[in-house]
């Protein structure tokens, strides 16, 4: 009954910013942590971020410095912030939510971000 609907992938130019949202709806459940994972063509998944229901925010290396990632729990919303986008940035993005003590394991339908000049 948990569903995870993504937004603002797009086109943008290297240097560019663009902000993913991700919204969880249907059946009410206790997050454990939000998480933004990213799949390029040829490319294993990469975690880019995460953020435990604690506070604690974990970064791949390959964004750490560029890439924010925030979260308004009263909206079971997680954002990522995406800054000096480059070329190599492009991937779909994918959101993962976690919750129930980790009995619950849900991800988006990914959105498409394509960093190009």
């Amino acid at each position: 009954q948990v569903q995870l609907v993504e937004s603002g992938g797009g086109l943008v130019q290297p240097g560019g910013s663009l902000r993913l949202s991700c919204v969880a709806s249907g059946s009410r459940f206790s997050i454990d942590h939000m998480a933004w994972y990213r799949q390029a063509p040829g490319k294993e998944r990469e975690l880019v971020a995460r953020i435990h229901s604690l506070g604690s925010i974990t970064y791949g290396d390959s964004v750490k410095g560029r890439f924010t990632i925030s979260r308004d729990n009263a909206k079971n919303t997680v954002y990522l912030h995406m800054n000096s986008l480059k070329p190599e940035d492009t991937a779909v993005y994918y959101c993962n939510i976690v919750g129930n003590s980790y009995r619950i394991n849900k991800w988006g339908q990914g959105t498409q971000v394509t960093v190009s000049s």
